[in-house]
């Protein structure tokens, strides 16, 4: 059976379940605000036995909030210099504004299956920060370009409420599935520090979710992740084998999860770093939702003080290699499809 941490009752029973401490001190309610979640105090935490560090938090956003997200992951983030798979077997000028050339297509989209796919609809991933080399499994010094402030606002008080201040949020990935696709079973040890959590969250249809053991035959725990769900891997929990096989419509039977249709408040405290979506664009993403799930996993890479390794050979030609394996990074990507994400 699945774990469901909305039912969490039935399954305390089975002691699989429990209520996670949280660090309600490390986070003032106005920073929780501003980075668009509630207080804290108000967020239903779970922990599951047998897996220590990892923890479950179930929608903390505040009304509408989610929705900014959602937009930064289609119109913002997707833009240069942020590295897509779509940059790997497109000329630059074609991936310069994937929003701009998909909006019409997706608005008019009707439920046709052979419509022609807009480009965002043929968006796998997109790196921030410390672009990740699907190839080669590694980040770089020299293959990096600067990381989002308000998703970084975000990951901060999200670690930090989990009881690890200072985070600092270095690399991104965000993955963006549909109906038809999965994530196969896999680690994410690439980062050199981790006894920093990693911070996945989860947006649009809901998923079912395995979360795994120390090695990849350990039979896993399945669990439903809905939209505005916060999952962090921490100490043991860092680095287990997980994997995303389904993309399941979202259990209300409604188009869009509830949590997706409310708007936002229209007064947002000073600082915050949300912004208010335009009815034109909150459109565009909800037509790109319906079938669709975003996910976006943040992670420290380097520890306080820490480098990456040497690289071998001069900067100009680590840097073209770099440059070069990325290119044939998607191809790969196209290969390996349940592994197009890491």
């Amino acid at each position: 059976g699945y774990v469901s941490f909305r039912n969490s009752v039935g399954l305390l029973q089975l002691k699989q379940v429990f209520r996670s401490q949280l660090s309600v001190s490390s986070v003032s309610d106005q920073d929780a605000c501003r980075a668009g979640l509630q207080p804290v105090s108000r967020w239903k935490a779970y922990g599951l036995n047998g897996y220590p560090g990892f923890i479950f938090i179930q929608n903390p956003f505040l009304p509408g909030c989610q929705r900014h997200w959602v937009k930064q992951c289609l119109k913002l983030y997707t833009q240069k210099p942020n590295v897509c798979n779509l940059d790997l077997h497109m000329a630059p000028e074609k991936t310069a504004d994937l929003w701009g050339q998909s909006k019409e297509k997706l608005r008019r989209k009707g439920s046709s299956k052979c419509e022609p796919r807009s480009l965002l609809e043929k968006l796998r991933w997109v790196t921030l920060g410390y672009h990740y080399n699907w190839d080669t499994k590694k980040y770089s010094a020299n293959h990096h370009t600067p990381f989002p402030s308000d998703l970084a606002f975000l990951s901060e008080q999200v670690a930090a409420a989990c009881g690890f201040r200072g985070f600092q949020a270095q690399a991104g990935i965000l993955n963006y599935y549909h109906f038809d696709s999965s994530l196969g079973i896999h680690v994410d040890e690439s980062e050199l520090d981790h006894s920093r959590p990693l911070l996945s969250f989860s947006f649009g249809q809901s998923s079912i979710f395995l979360l795994g053991g120390l090695k990849r035959e350990e039979a896993p725990t399945a669990m439903f992740m809905h939209s505005g769900d916060i999952m962090v891997m921490s100490g043991f929990s860092r680095l287990l084998y997980h994997a995303v096989p389904r993309v399941l419509p979202n259990p209300e039977g409604t188009a869009l999860p509830s949590c997706l249709d409310q708007a936002l408040s229209t007064d947002l405290p000073v600082g915050s770093v949300i912004e208010h979506s335009s009815d034109e664009d909150w459109q565009v993403c909800a037509k790109y939702l319906q079938s669709s799930r975003i996910n976006m996993t943040i992670r420290q890479v380097l520890a306080e003080g820490q480098k990456f390794p040497e690289e071998s050979g001069t900067n100009t030609e680590s840097q073209i290699s770099s440059e070069d394996s990325h290119h044939q990074e998607n191809s790969r990507a196209k290969r390996h499809k349940p592994n197009m994400d890491s």
